[in-house]
């Protein structure tokens, strides 16, 4: 349906469909029985559901706009039917034509309706019964062995543990070879080696140590997996210098520190977005890679989603939620809009930990070259093209079919297009989605890619046995699941990790022996060292032309084919007002004298004021030596630059006279933050748009009191952080977990979407409210608690005093009348943990009585 209406239709009549199921009602084949204008209705909610996940999915919000939008890519389609039937439709690789088709559509049909023997005519064979069909294996492998071919089929990954049980070689080999001889399933199965008739001895190839290094796991979060699978990826990982990902949900502090046996338990890449569950200063100090996850091939378009039953204690503490409450991640595209939102992304991270490369992980697409050197051009580090296979075993049917691209399209792709436009020196390329043997990595490399991502077969060496009942949190093997019972079951260790990957590099390098190769630099980017072929099995492969994928666009080998920079930095750089801050303040970081304070002119040029501060402080102190609030004490004058006290950390205060631009507050950790307009403006200050979009986006700690208007998007997936604004536009608090958010004044339309903790009040003298929030998830209350009253009039009181705002003195004023007009904002989702009353100041420090003025000037 959804394609029908994306190439135009104005409407879809399933009528065979609908048919279809009328007739399983009356029969009462079922499941769930149900008359059958019941179950027409139900069929009907479904397809609708599911078209509005792919509307959603692909950033578009309303029909009218998904109608004739052609969202679309061809794969294995050929040109002629594209050009006739789906007009300027990418098809990369061609592919079959209208007899292809129809000769698959009667084979389809005769295997429903098979002729009987001897019939002379259609119409004999037509009035055949029909029979059973096998099982295709769309879904999962048929234990007949029948239909499609899985990658990660039983006998791979019984391989895969026999391997593993044992550690002979002669079982990764026999694991190797039934990973990767079979009919083809991928891209790369239609490619093949060319090996020069003399190769190298083995021992002058590049050793086992060297080529790990470039191994990764996938972003996997602490909660999709148990804390000792998690761990175990990190240690091995750790142990032979690759790097883990902590995927998306935070991390425990206590393994930022090496262990008593010397092991490191420290994701090395930390997974974020502008600002996700568990998202700290601390948290990004602590890594050697920040991966900004704006795609992920496996389910483009999606955000992640973690059931309630798998929210525990601990995960709920690592991702500032409640226990037992469903975690909603918005997709990528809530969080990215444009080339610069990630250009300044990118620099809010180095920023925060200057130590760190940052990753953008982008999904394999047509076109994902030019976002690629972009991303190159906005000076990321690393470049991850994503591909279809895999993602996390909790994904609905829904999210992983028909959806995504082969790894080999977007990768030759964004090789190509990085090195027409001399960009490729400055990124490491890094590719995913299905890597299991040598041979993977051979031909990724080939293509371009420098570092290589594993996801399940990470996973299965950790102890996975792939029962695939992720989501259901009943991992038998204590993988995936949060239960303590389950998890004691957990085997798996790194040595397991280790020697898979030892095998994996061993296996590559007896390739590189073959090619006639000292290194892995050597055949990246070489695509003369593969061919096409065509499977004699498959009659559709001789219609792929691959053609596209293994240009040369370098034959002279004049142009560098792999990243030389060490990192990618922009020359002459702009500078930035916090490492004069970091200078001055240099003692009281490190805990030789009590207190700072400083004032200084601010422009617009000075983006993320307090960032770089903040990084270092959580750097050297952590979470178990935080500093006292307001130790550093920062007035800025002026209009701030963009992220204004992004990553914020207990301790410092930020008190803006002026104006600030986008991002003020994201992912705010603990400090807090004080904006208001000079005190000569004769405006309306709550009237008035005061600092701008994503304000407070992430945030999981700390304040902000701000005497105006917020743009959009204010306080999305705020998981902690305290806030009074006198006025937000629209998406307001939308997937917030934690924290309190009070709206001195109107709100924008679809208010409090997706909101699953955490509480917000709103001011609403004129009872527009009820008509601007989004009741998908929260309901509206008046407040009637004594308790709770006081302190919502504390909070407004504290931030009257710090400001100055009129308009919260004048509520104040006439507090008695004003407080009727709040409304209370409650998700309907259980809080567990949820105080009574609803509101307390979460540091008594920063209570009004607590919080004099403070002079400006250092």
């Amino acid at each position: 349906v959804a394609c029908l209406i994306g190439y135009g239709a104005n409407a879809v009549n399933p009528y065979l469909a609908l048919a279809t199921v009328r007739e399983l009602a009356q029969q009462g084949k079922l499941a769930q029985p149900a008359q059958p204008g019941d179950a027409e209705n139900n069929f009907k909610k479904a397809v609708e559901a599911g078209l509005l996940k792919v509307l959603a999915r692909m950033g578009i919000s309303t029909i009218a706009s998904y109608r004739g939008a052609q969202i679309f890519e061809a794969i294995g389609i050929g040109n002629k039917v594209v050009e006739e039937c789906f007009a300027r439709t990418p098809s990369p690789i061609g592919g079959i034509g209208y007899r292809q088709i129809a000769e698959e559509t009667i084979r389809r049909h005769e295997r429903a309706f098979p002729r009987p023997s001897g019939a002379a005519s259609e119409a004999e064979a037509t009035t055949a019964p029909a029979t059973a069909l096998a099982n295709d294996g769309y879904y999962k492998v048929s234990r007949k062995g029948e239909g499609e071919f899985h990658g990660w089929n039983p006998k791979v990954v019984a391989g895969m543990h026999k391997f593993l049980k044992g550690g002979q070689a002669e079982d990764f080999k026999t694991y190797s070879h039934t990973a990767n001889e079979h009919p083809p399933v991928t891209l790369k199965d239609l490619l093949k080696l060319r090996f020069p008739s003399d190769g190298l001895p083995l021992e002058e190839v590049e050793p086992v140590e060297d080529i790990r290094r470039r191994f990764t796991t996938a972003g996997m979060s602490l909660g999709a997996l148990s804390p000792e699978a998690h761990e175990t990826l990190a240690i091995a990982m750790n142990r032979i210098g690759g790097k883990s990902n902590s995927g998306e949900g935070g991390e425990d502090p206590v393994r930022f520190g090496l262990r008593e046996n010397g092991d490191n338990a420290n994701s090395a890449i930390k997974q974020v977005a502008s600002g996700r569950f568990g998202v700290t200063a601390e948290y990004l100090a602590n890594a050697r890679e920040i991966e900004i996850k704006m795609a992920q091939g496996a389910k483009p378009g999606e955000g992640g989603q973690l059931p309630g039953h798998k929210v525990s204690a601990l995960i709920a503490t690592l991702r500032f939620s409640v226990p037992g409450v469903t975690l909603i991640s918005p997709p990528p595209h809530h969080d990215i809009y444009s080339i610069e939102d990630l250009a300044q992304l990118i620099l809010d991270l180095k920023e925060v930990n200057p130590r760190a490369k940052v990753c953008v992980k982008l999904v394999s697409s047509s076109g994902v070259g030019t976002i690629a050197a972009g991303v190159a051009k906005a000076y990321a580090d690393v470049v991850l093209i994503s591909g279809h296979e895999g993602g996390t075993g909790a994904s609905p049917l829904g999210s992983i079919k028909n959806a995504g691209s082969d790894w080999v399209l977007g990768l030759a792709e964004a090789h190509q297009v990085l090195m027409m436009n001399g960009l490729r020196n400055r990124v490491t390329l890094r590719t995913d989605g299905g890597m299991k043997t040598g041979r993977d990595i051979v031909i990724a490399a080939i293509l371009g890619a420098e570092e290589f991502n594993f996801g399940t077969a990470a996973l299965i060496a950790a102890g996975c046995a792939m029962f695939r009942v992720c989501h259901q949190n009943t991992c038998p093997v204590g993988v995936a699941t949060q239960r303590e019972d389950l998890r004691a079951k957990f085997r798996g260790k790194p040595e397991n990790v280790i020697a898979y990957f030892d095998a994996v590099a061993e296996e590559v390098r007896h390739y590189l022996a073959r090619l006639g190769a000292h290194t892995l630099n050597d055949i990246i980017g070489r695509p003369e060292l593969l061919e096409q072929i065509d499977d004699p099995a498959n009659a559709k492969t001789r219609f792929v032309n691959l053609s596209g994928v293994l240009h040369n666009v370098d034959p002279t080998g004049q142009l560098d084919r792999h990243h030389t920079r060490e990192r990618n930095e922009r020359f002459g750089g702009e500078g930035s007002l916090d490492e004069l801050i970091v200078q001055e303040a240099r003692h009281v970081i490190a805990g030789r004298s009590g207190r700072f304070s400083g004032s200084y002119k601010v422009t617009n040029v000075n983006r993320c004021l307090g960032t770089h501060l903040s990084g270092q402080i959580a750097y050297l102190r952590g979470s178990h030596n935080p500093l006292a609030p307001r130790t550093i004490d920062l007035t800025f004058k002026g209009t701030a630059g963009q992220s204004f006290g992004t990553f914020l950390v207990r301790g410092v205060r930020l008190t803006l006279i002026g104006e600030a631009n986008d991002y003020v507050g994201k992912g705010m950790s603990g400090g807090e933050i004080v904006i208001s307009p000079r005190s000569d403006e004769i405006f309306a200050w709550e009237t008035n748009v005061l600092i701008g979009n994503t304000c407070l986006y992430g945030a999981t700690g700390g304040r902000l009191l701000a005497a105006g208007w917020a743009g959009e998007r204010f306080a999305v997936r705020n998981s902690g952080a305290t806030a009074v604004i006198e006025g937000v536009g629209d998406h307001g608090c939308e997937y917030m977990t934690r924290g309190t958010i009070v709206v001195l004044g109107r709100t924008g339309l679809n208010f409090a979407a997706g909101m699953s903790g955490g509480l917000a009040f709103v001011y609403d003298d004129l009872n527009t409210l009820p008509q601007r929030y989004n009741s998908q998830m929260v309901t509206l209350e008046r407040l009637e608690e004594v308790a709770e009253i006081e302190s919502l009039r504390q909070l407004v009181a504290a931030h009257a005093q710090a400001t100055s705002s009129p308009h919260a003195q004048q509520i104040l004023a006439q507090w008695s009348d004003r407080v009727k007009m709040f409304w209370k904002v409650v998700p309907n989702s259980p809080q567990a943990d949820a105080p009574k009353p609803f509101y307390r100041y979460q540091d008594a420090s920063l209570a009004p009585s607590a919080a004099p003025p403070v002079a400006a000037g250092s």
